[in-house]
């Protein structure tokens, strides 16, 4: 398999624009976001950067098959069947929890992708990283190329380096989304030694304090180094823990995409963007100074949440 012959149609440069709301006092700043959820309307956002070198790799080590892991809603597997069709890859899907008939839209679409679904309850599921539990794995499925949980490790890590390619902008600080804390890692790696940027991380989970190890560790080798990188991992606004909101984030989110016309989601880009602005009117960033905000997609989500919590909920 080359993937060099392959067509993903990814979109090379995503847009950049500026957001320019009279409501929100900017407070000096001028905000503008990389719209990479733009650049794919399958592998979109952050997703094609993580899975990037990762599908290189596999088709260097002439693997056929590609398995991962994620929840029913996942926007990883979402995006793994999709790359996995297309690079010509089988792909496997390990779900966390029981079975549901019928499949949500995600789970449904990643099956038309040719994606086989397996289901794992909640205490075998945390085995994933044992190298007995992969091992059984090996042995029901046969070899197969391991694409974690979330897509993050270092080839995800170098992928996600070139989200911060190609901006025509200057910025003094970035601000992303995170959950497994790859994407950020690679843009703290993408910024080198550019010690007048600040990367800043948005927290989406809830007792989340092993994440500044596990960066310092995706950037560093090592949890030693960690002020030798501008950056900062900010933990007030996961709104109760992954996946959870209230209907404060939610209008936020809602009249956000009236104001602007840019569709956020509840689990990611919607938390990164109220805490951004709650910095803003808190003065965590200096007048004057240019904020970056990446959208890494994870749009088909909304679906999956408007089927568990009410058509109304987000405008979309």
């Amino acid at each position: 398999m080359n993937l060099s012959e392959v067509q993903f149609g990814i979109r090379e440069k995503a847009p950049v624009y500026k957001i320019e709301l009279e409501k929100f006092n900017l407070s000096g700043v001028s905000l503008f976001i990389k719209r990479d959820d733009l650049i794919h309307p399958q592998i979109s956002g952050n997703k094609w950067y993580k899975l990037k070198y990762n599908l290189i790799e596999a088709a260097a080590k002439d693997y056929n098959t590609l398995l991962t892991f994620g929840g029913a809603y996942s926007n990883h597997i979402y995006a793994t069947a999709a790359a996995g069709a297309i690079a010509g890859f089988k792909t496997i899907g390990i779900i966390r929890g029981e079975e549901h008939l019928p499949l949500n839209h995600t789970l449904d679409f990643a099956v038309s992708k040719g994606m086989k679904i397996y289901y794992l309850n909640r205490g075998d599921y945390r085995k994933k990283n044992d190298p007995e539990f992969l091992n059984n794995l090996k042995n029901n499925f046969g070899n197969f190329y391991l694409v974690p949980e979330g897509g993050t490790n270092q080839l995800a890590v170098k992928g996600c380096e070139e989200i911060i390619q190609n901006i025509n902008i200057e910025f003094d600080s970035i601000v992303v989304p995170v959950g497994t804390g790859g994407t950020i890692s690679g843009i703290i790696k993408g910024l080198k030694n550019q010690n007048n940027k600040k990367a800043i991380g948005i927290v989406v989970l809830k007792n989340a304090g092993f994440l500044e190890q596990k960066v310092s560790e995706l950037i560093n080798g090592t949890t030693a180094n960690k002020n030798s990188y501008n950056w900062e991992i900010i933990f007030d606004y996961h709104f109760g823990g992954y996946a959870k909101f209230n209907y404060v984030l939610l209008e936020f989110i809602n009249e956000f995409k009236e104001k602007t016309d840019i569709q956020l989601d509840p689990v990611y880009t919607g938390k990164m963007m109220f805490g951004t602005f709650d910095l803003i009117r808190k003065g965590y960033f200096k007048s004057g100074s240019s904020i970056l905000i990446i959208h890494t997609g994870g749009l088909q989500g909304i679906y999956g949440f408007k089927e568990r919590f009410g058509e109304k909920l987000l405008n979309i």
